[in-house]
């Protein structure tokens, strides 16, 4: 059944890992659209042109954040998307995915205002047809 959001974003720098996703998103129709960045920074300054418009159109719904990546890692993203959420006007759930068990890492993503789960790679299908459904 497809999914009734219009994208999906996938901020992660494994480009095995992004492939995959892709593949399952796209083979089990759960979303029209996967926007992917490498960093950080490319997702950032996507989100602040964003922002400037006004329809907000290219707004994904559901954010998949890694947190290990170079040039801006999934932390620094967060405290700049912090900062700019609320100037967007679609609802967006935000996921931090992260190979990381450590509850130091899971509780400080949790305690982010706009970090609605934590979840641990890898990812089973199930959770992703369970988020996106």
């Amino acid at each position: 059944m497809p999914h009734n959001s219009k994208s999906v974003c996938i901020i992660d720098d494994d480009k095995m890992y992004i492939n995959l996703i892709s593949k399952i998103i796209k083979l089990k129709k759960l979303s029209e659209n996967v926007i992917i960045f490498n960093n950080g920074k490319e997702a950032l300054n996507y989100f602040i042109n964003s922002v400037e418009d006004i329809e907000d159109q290219n707004v994904p719904q559901v954010i998949f954040l890694d947190l290990n990546m170079p040039i801006m890692d999934g932390w620094q993203f967060l405290r700049e998307f912090e900062k700019i959420k609320d100037k967007i006007s679609k609802k967006i759930d935000l996921y931090v995915v992260s190979s990381s068990i450590d509850n130091r890492d899971v509780d400080r993503a949790k305690s982010s205002k706009v970090v609605l789960d934590y979840l641990v790679k890898p990812i089973a299908i199930e959770d992703f047809e369970k988020i996106l459904e």
